[in-house]
């Protein structure tokens, strides 16, 4: 019986969690979902003829049963896959190529570039080595990921220039296809370095927070002047140059800003049309978030899906990440369990060539599993992360979003609760709205597509 159903801006919604069907549900369906579970046709008839009448009560109930019979209510636990008993294949790097940044960002992870250590560069021998690395242990995937990162990366172009040669040396000599992506704050994107970026096919991911003044309260230049004027300048620069595709613009909202929907929308209404916008993440900060503001958080999410379904019917619609979610034909069961696959299909590389579970667990010393030069030395910490996935977490194993979460951030988790293995809450409920929000919006767009046609 596991199932969920939401209201989100009016649209009764039934989600089958283990199949992953979505169903639109009239009312009288919603109603008395809250009493039917499967073999109980004349308790349901018996609570809810008088307010619905028998007849349709009956129909609702035929109806209940046909999407049962096909699998696509009440359907059964998934079992682990195999997969997770065999070794896995590292898919994905993040390269920390500079430990050291030109802003000074008052919620940054990252201690402002230095990750709790000395501030320094990544050598084009780490880096390459770094992508030997991934090869090595990248078996016969034809994929490969890695992102340029910081810190802020554009510090260190030379090494990024001499990690991509040895990469488009590889891809010849072993016929992998290599996936780049960089995070910049975009301070110093300038034509030489667009031109580059543009030419390697490089992903962008942009950090800009919003509107100008919520963007310069938390990321300003270290002598304390605000940033925004030059980053929203040199964005409009890369998304022009690149034709709007391939790039992100990434905020973070925190409790200056719970109104963070007009950010998403004011990005928007600047030209950016891929947008994402996340939620900080802090311990005994005043800009932290707490359960108390949750109700606050939910309405703005259901704000925007309203707002983003308006502007794709108006024919001027963006991207927004968090409400992408394919119903139809999504990730396997195995990614939907394991997610980003951190500490053992994903890496995170320092300046020194040391290995992290991923880029958020770098400066937590007890997580160094490895270096790219003598490969993991901590191998069963690796496969304990490798079996933290939803199914043998207790809390996510009760979760209706275990499917689509995929467990949460393990960072989150250890920096809340000292382990990986407890999901750090008000994420876990964040991410159910969003959820909520995205299925919602995707329901909405298969309406509006029908429209035109």
């Amino acid at each position: 019986m596991d199932i969920h159903k939401f209201v989100v801006n009016g649209e009764y919604i039934l989600l089958d969690v283990n199949s992953g069907s979505v169903h639109v549900l009239d009312p009288v369906a919603y109603r008395i979902l809250d009493v039917f579970n499967g073999a109980n046709d004349v308790a349901v008839i018996a609570e809810y003829a008088a307010e619905f009448g028998e007849t349709a009560v009956c129909e609702t109930l035929e109806e209940l049963h046909e999407l049962m019979a096909v699998g696509q209510l009440f359907s059964p636990d998934a079992e682990i896959p195999p997969v997770f008993a065999a070794k896995p294949i590292v898919k994905s790097l993040c390269l920390h190529i500079a430990h050291d940044c030109n802003l000074r960002c008052g919620y940054c992870f990252a201690s402002t570039g230095s990750f709790g250590h000395d501030r320094g560069l990544m050598s084009p021998e780490v880096a390459c080595r770094a992508v030997d690395f991934l090869l090595e242990h990248g078996g016969s995937r034809k994929h490969a990921e890695i992102d340029f990162f910081g810190g802020e990366p554009l510090l260190n172009m030379a090494t990024v220039r001499a990690a991509v040669e040895h990469i488009r040396r590889r891809e010849a000599e072993t016929g992998k296809i290599f996936n780049l992506t960089l995070t910049t704050n975009a301070v110093l994107l300038n034509q030489e370095i667009l031109d580059f970026l543009n030419q390697e096919n490089i992903q962008l991911i942009l950090s800009i927070d919003g509107r100008r003044e919520v963007h310069d309260r938390m990321r300003p230049f270290a002598g304390g002047a605000g940033s925004y004027d030059v980053v929203i300048a040199n964005m409009h620069k890369a998304v022009d140059s690149r034709q709007g595709a391939n790039y992100y613009a990434r905020g973070t909202y925190t409790a200056y800003n719970l109104d963070f929907a007009a950010d998403v929308l004011a990005l928007a209404d600047e030209g950016f049309g891929r947008l994402s916008v996340e939620p900080v993440v802090a311990k005994d900060a005043p800009y932290g978030l707490c359960e108390d503001q949750l109700p606050d958080m939910f309405a703005q999410y259901d704000l925007l899906a309203a707002e983003y379904l308006r502007r794709h019917r108006d024919g001027n619609g963006f991207d927004f990440f968090h409400f992408n979610v394919d119903l139809e034909n999504g990730p396997c069961l195995t990614k939907r369990l394991s997610g980003c696959g951190a500490g053992h299909e994903y890496y995170a590389v320092t300046p020194e060539g040391d290995l992290y579970p991923c880029h958020q667990f770098v400066g937590r010393d007890d997580f160094k599993v490895g270096t790219v030069f003598a490969g993991i030395d901590k191998p069963d910490l690796c496969d304990e992360f490798r079996q933290a996935h939803v199914l043998t977490k207790p809390e996510c194993r009760r979760c209706w979003a275990r499917f689509y979460c995929s467990g949460g951030c393990h960072a989150n988790a250890e920096a809340f609760h000292g382990s990986i293995h407890q999901p750090y809450e008000l994420g876990c409920e964040l991410q159910k709205k969003r959820l909520e929000c995205a299925i919602a919006v995707q329901i909405g767009l298969k309406r509006i597509a029908a429209d035109k046609n």
